[in-house]
């Protein structure tokens, strides 16, 4: 809720009024249902005690504070209305804690409030929208859903919350595990990994020719497929953007394979369009989950041109599967090496992926690139 950043307001001749006398503590009650009313004390656990300067005074956290934080989350402007919990009041005071014992600098702690409050607002809408709107179809003729919603959410809100709280400790413990496992501190914000992106062909013809529903249907199937490969191969799912999604790994293998799991998994699937997916290996930033820089950039590039059906790395990627051992330079080097091994008497190498170096092109803002073809190598004649 982005408040003003004072307490008080003044008149025409530029007297202050005082913000506890503004006329009517429920003024952001008179246009709103009593049901909805009802659901929102129920889902934040109390009712509506204070306006922003009240909430903020009582945090004891300045206005021009509090308001960035309320900003940082996504909270929209209630001006001075009464319609603030004693949970608001704590979320201020752990915030301004945080910031006061030197924990967290006030930028960082805004960063905290406008990361959670996204990751958490996406997550509010899809329940809402999907899960919670197939749970309240109204049960018996004549009631509304309106009706139903409450004692569901009545049912639902503790299980939701404890499994929220589970996973997001999952999450955490996984992230940190990657942070003291990086060879200094400059890692932990600038690291190398390989970056997917893998994107259906030809969806801006499909959202011409279906239905909204169908439409629907189609990208949370793609968004499910794809976020379960990702996250059982060890990958991890920056984020979906409708028919593209974006993925990261430590690993250039645990990446390839990932990518070729996306395309034969989709092209053995009738009711999905073709795919294709660009990867690159590098230095990346991170920040607030996301991943930015050239490498990204690249690997975008590398999905727009990319075959369909069909994967393309960058040079830095298949340098790296190739010093990893799992593909060789050239099929040559293969043939030589097993030949090698073969006369020695010993197993010849074993390798995963093939790669076939593609002609260099321009590529916009990012100069010329050399693009590779990875495929199985286990799939090769």
């Amino acid at each position: 809720m982005t408040v003003d950043d004072t307490g008080s307001g003044a008149d025409a001749d530029g007297r202050v009024e005082p913000p506890l006398e503004r006329g009517d503590d429920h003024a952001a009650d008179s246009g709103d249902d009593p049901l909805a009313l009802r659901l929102e004390q129920l889902i934040l656990g109390a009712e509506r005690r204070y306006t922003p300067f009240q909430a903020a005074r009582s945090a004891g956290v300045s206005m021009e504070l509090a308001s960035r934080f309320w900003r940082a989350m996504g909270f929209a402007d209630i001006g001075q209305a009464k319609a603030l919990t004693e949970a608001d009041v704590l979320a201020l005071r752990r915030l301004a804690g945080l910031v006061e014992a030197g924990l967290l600098s006030e930028a960082m702690a805004v960063q905290v409030a406008r990361s959670t409050g996204q990751t958490t607002a996406r997550l509010a809408e899809w329940q809402m929208d999907s899960f919670l709107e197939g749970l309240t179809e109204p049960p018996e003729p004549g009631m509304t859903r309106t009706e139903v919603t409450y004692p569901i959410v009545e049912l639902l809100l503790p299980e939701l919350e404890e499994f929220l709280v589970y996973v997001w400790r999952r999450q955490l413990a996984a992230s940190a595990g990657r942070v003291v496992q990086s060879a200094d501190d400059e890692e932990m914000v600038d690291r190398r990994l390989a970056v997917g992106f893998a994107d259906l062909v030809g969806f801006t013809r499909l959202t011409r020719r279906m239905e909204e529903e169908e439409l629907g249907e189609l990208v949370e199937a793609f968004e499910t497929t794809a976020a379960d490969l990702v996250a059982a191969r060890g990958g991890r799912l920056i984020k979906t953007l409708g028919d593209e999604v974006l993925y990261a790994a430590d690993d250039a293998g645990v990446a390839a394979d990932i990518a070729l799991r996306l395309v034969e998994t989709l092209a053995n699937d009738e009711t999905m369009p073709e795919l294709r997916v660009g990867m690159a290996f590098g230095t990346v930033t991170t920040r607030m989950g996301d991943v930015f820089g050239t490498t990204v950039n690249l690997a975008s590039r590398l999905t727009s041109i990319a075959p369909r059906d069909a994967v393309l790395v960058d040079s830095a990627f298949a340098q790296e599967l190739i010093r990893a051992g799992e593909a060789p330079a050239s099929e040559a080097e293969a043939a030589e090496a097993a030949a090698a091994a073969e006369k020695e008497g010993k197993e010849p190498p074993s390798y995963r992926f093939a790669l076939q170096p593609m002609w260099q092109r321009p590529v916009r803002g990012l100069g010329v690139v050399e693009p590779w073809l990875l495929a199985r190598r286990d799939s090769r004649p």
